[in-house]
């Protein structure tokens, strides 16, 4: 919900950098200005995006406006702002933020085309492991290299891939999938593993790559065009309940099945019998989707061996319920443009995304001169000793001598202690580099390259001042969630005295239609609605009704059971808004009965029925009369000449 909230905020004050020129006071807060500037920009910034009519009007715009400055100065007066929560998750959000600022979009833009090809194709692969750590010494790397390089030349001697998998590969599962991978394509392995597998041909065997497991020689044994997305439609009866016939869902999706065998519609069946909610009014269509977007395997595959030549499947249960399904269209994988933002997050996900961050790096280096103390890194580089490779090196306990400057970024100073915590830090890493002056060496870089990452990061708001501006929005975004949070939607959703006045004082409240408790009795057979019908009048029950006259070959009849509003799709137009049992009556390709046990009039929906809108309608009620409490609260002060010039400039 914070996510949604923030959104919409954003798209609310959304603005852009501010211009060096006087500022002219709009409104006042307690005597704290706020800005024509803003305002403007935030207005004309999203007045083609706001629905609302109303809220493309100024003196409309300028209450809410107002009324959101007024909440935030509440939530500042208060102390929100000095909560825990609250600054972590400002943090998270600035760090999120910042990535659109820390990444070198040129790289970033040719990863995103590559990934975009590789998408187009699965492939499918094994792959033989020999493990070594990535701070291996060079004696333990060059020994794995050896046996991986030597596995490959017994492979293209003629030797068996899967057994020299099952007998010497690395990764557990070998030893069952004799190092079959199956198919996969462009985000599902680690960068390097892809990169050498979508570099060889099918059938052939790579040269050694190294990732962070380890050596792999791979094989490609298939490639495959994506599969894309497909779109169909289906009809589904929910599993049963516990305590509940098992059987019975089975049983009605086989006799549905032979009915649209029978040659009925397929749309019209959704309509009657699926228990999909969100699909049986539309004749069981479906959104399309891809592969791993359902939460259902089963389903999907299934979906994807649907053709136009074979387009209706056979019965079948999920996790879910009973369905069948009905081919509609295939898709291609989405295009580049419709694909880029989800790519781009990948990637930031991803083993590319150190590529991004070396190239940014690259350039910090250019753009920040750092010149090292060659007195104090010396110094401090005879205190580190070889205790470091067993992870048991101390810091010195006189740490003076090194609080001084190591190197310097801009106006920031790094301390030699600063680089001596840092090298504590990293013993972990298992490095065997040696000697020590060397590994301190390769520390070094990599300490200074991450103070490098680190100033230049802190001084995002000082570099790019539309960040700052959209820092700024999500600070007063997240004390106005919290703040709402606590006086408006908690209250709305537990004041259940507050909530049943409210609703008790609606005027209008949301209605029923006419409701009929009934039965539908359908079949496209007229002699055998005939029969139905005289057996009804005999007082012969639904259920001997389906045992004779439906076979296990052919289904003639279905009998559905309950409440519906008149309209609705379920029922057919021909009901009668009556008590009893009506005449045959036929509709599209189908005969009908109808029997109504009670006719339930229109009026008023309770509490309960409706709690979901009441809810919403009460808290916008109580944010309303809050505001108004803030106004009293504090003292607002609207310039209102500066006020007629804006609506002036913005009619222009």
């Amino acid at each position: 919900m914070k996510k949604v909230f923030l959104g919409f905020l954003i798209l609310f004050l959304s603005q852009i950098n501010a211009q060096n020129k006087p500022k002219e006071v709009l409104f006042t807060i307690d005597e704290k200005p706020f800005y024509v500037d803003e305002f403007e920009r935030v207005y004309n910034k999203n007045l083609d995006l706001v629905k609302d009519e109303s809220q493309k009007d100024l003196n409309h715009y300028l209450e809410l406006f107002v009324g959101y400055k007024l909440k935030v100065t509440k939530a500042n007066k208060i102390g929100l702002q000095n909560d825990v929560k609250y600054q972590n998750e400002l943090k998270s959000y600035r760090t999120q933020l910042s990535k659109n600022y820390t990444s070198d979009s040129k790289v970033t833009a040719e990863l995103v085309k590559e990934g975009h090809e590789r998408l187009k194709k699965e492939i499918r692969a094994s792959h033989i492991l020999i493990m070594v750590d990535e701070n291996a010494s060079p004696e333990d790397t060059l020994k794995a290299y050896k046996k991986i390089a030597d596995l490959r030349q017994r492979i293209i001697s003629g030797e068996s891939f899967d057994r020299l998998a099952q007998d010497y590969s690395e990764d557990p599962s070998a030893k069952e999938n004799k190092g079959d991978l199956g198919y996969f394509t462009s985000f599902r392995m680690v960068y390097a593993f892809e990169n050498a597998a979508y570099k060889t041909p099918k059938g052939q065997i790579s040269n050694p790559i190294r990732t962070r497991f380890g050596y792999h020689i791979i094989k490609v044994n298939d490639i495959r065009d994506n599969r894309g997305e497909v779109a169909v439609s289906h009809i589904m009866l929910m599993n049963q309940k516990e305590g509940e016939d098992p059987e019975k869902p089975k049983q009605t999706i086989q006799e549905i099945y032979k009915k649209i065998q029978q040659g009925e519609s397929f749309e019209d069946l959704a309509k009657q019998f699926s228990e999909d909610k969100s699909s049986a009014s539309k004749g069981g269509v479906l959104n399309r989707f891809g592969s791993g977007q359902l939460s259902s395997q089963e389903f999907e595959d299934v979906a994807f061996s649907l053709t136009k030549d074979n387009p209706i499947s056979q019965p079948f249960q999920s996790q879910f319920g009973w369905h069948i399904v009905k081919f509609i269209d295939k898709f291609p994988i989405k295009s580049f443009e419709d694909s880029k933002t989800e790519l781009e997050n990948k990637i930031a996900r991803d083993d590319r995304s150190r590529l991004i961050t070396n190239s940014l790096t690259e350039k910090l280096r250019k753009k920040y001169k750092v010149k090292r103390d060659e007195k104090m890194f010396t110094a401090l580089s005879k205190v580190v000793t070889n205790d470091y490779y067993d992870a048991k090196w101390e810091m010195p306990d006189d740490v003076k001598p090194f609080a001084g400057k190591l190197f310097s970024i801009e106006s920031r100073t790094i301390s030699g202690e600063q680089f001596l915590n840092y090298i504590k830090s990293q013993q972990k890493s298992g490095t065997k580099l040696k000697p020590i002056s060397k590994a301190l060496d390769i520390l070094y870089d990599k300490f200074k390259d991450d103070q490098l990452n680190q100033y230049y990061n802190d001084n995002l708001e000082v570099e790019f001042p539309e960040f700052a501006s959209v820092v700024e929005e999500y600070r007063d975004g997240l004390l106005l969630f919290d703040l709402m949070e606590r006086e408006i939607w908690q209250r709305a959703k537990t004041d259940t005295i507050g909530l049943k006045k409210f609703y008790a004082d609606q005027n209008n409240k949301p209605r029923w239609k006419t409701r009929l408790d009934l039965a539908i009795l359908s079949s496209t057979k007229q002699e055998v609605m005939k029969k139905v019908l005289s057996m009804l009048k005999k007082g012969t029950d639904y259920k001997t009704i389906k045992e004779k006259l439906n076979t296990n070959d052919v289904v003639n009849v279905m009998v559905t059971e309950g409440v519906n509003e008149v309209g609705s799709s379920v029922m057919p137009k021909g009901t009668k808004q009556e008590v009893g049992l009506s005449e045959i009556f036929k509709e599209g390709d189908y005969y009908y009965i109808t029997k109504v046990n009670k006719v339930i009039p229109e009026g008023d929906k309770t509490l309960d029925e409706c709690r979901g809108k009441m809810v919403n309608d009460y808290q916008q009620y109580l944010e309303q009369n809050w505001v108004n409490e803030l106004k009293k609260e504090f003292s607002v002060k609207v310039n209102q000449d500066v006020f007629e010039k804006i609506k002036t400039r913005i009619k222009k």
